[in-house]
């Protein structure tokens, strides 16, 4: 298989860099970002290229890319990489890890699919999609393009995750449920009614410190 060119220099770059070359024996090659970004020319023992000198450092006909970046601005500016990506020439590659249960062959590219994920059979997984680890995505089920999906997330069957979206560790959502577009899904919220477009849906609390310290606690 080609060896990847990956765009992002920060700590999912590193660690899409570990997963593809220690668990699927793909080589990265490059990292590559906007011009005004490098701050080092090298990055993991390897090359930083200026985006707009990717391609004619590592021909798109020889290499594959890879988008490694966050949720940042609701998945917007990882989307926009990735068609970038696509315009330079570049066929994007997904990693899903051989750890992971799955059930379906309808994946997306530069889709990051991290271990311990159930997958179930008639699921549809869109471009750009991260599943980090311990998921469940339940049957007949749709993950829209540019969505990120933390850890120990439930989704049941027959529900539709719409583009953009992020949810939350330990978030869960009913069967034949729909979550809108752009939604931010808290860590801990159930979900069981369809959801507005640029919704947040946060738990109305959270832990406090308690004025004792624990080193004055009798039962611990």
């Amino acid at each position: 298989m080609k060896p990847i060119v990956v765009f992002g220099t920060g700590e999912i770059a590193e660690v899409a860099t570990y997963y593809f070359e220690k668990t699927v024996e793909r080589q990265v090659t490059a990292f590559t970002v906007d011009a005004e970004f490098i701050k080092e020319h090298t990055f993991q023992g390897r090359p930083v290229v200026p985006l707009a000198e990717i391609a004619a450092a590592f021909p798109p006909s020889e290499y594959e890319g890879f988008v490694a970046l966050s949720y940042a601005k609701m998945n917007v500016l990882r989307a926009s990489k990735f068609t970038e990506m696509r315009q330079i020439g570049y066929k994007l590659t997904s990693y899903v890890s051989p750890r992971a249960n799955i059930f379906t062959d309808a994946i997306g590219e530069n889709c990051f699919i991290l271990e311990d994920n159930t997958i179930q059979p008639f699921t549809r997984i869109g471009n750009n999609v991260t599943l980090w680890s311990g998921n469940h995505i339940g049957h007949h089920s749709t993950i829209e393009d540019n969505v990120f999906i933390s850890s120990h997330v439930v989704v049941s069957g027959g529900v539709t995750i719409g583009h953009n979206s992020f949810l939350g560790v330990n978030s869960t959502v009913s069967d034949h449920v729909t979550i809108a577009p752009f939604n931010l899904i808290g860590a801990g919220v159930p979900i069981g009614d369809s959801t507005d477009a640029e919704g947040i849906y946060m738990l109305p609390f959270k832990a406090e410190k308690r004025a004792v310290p624990s080193t004055r606690l009798k039962k611990f």
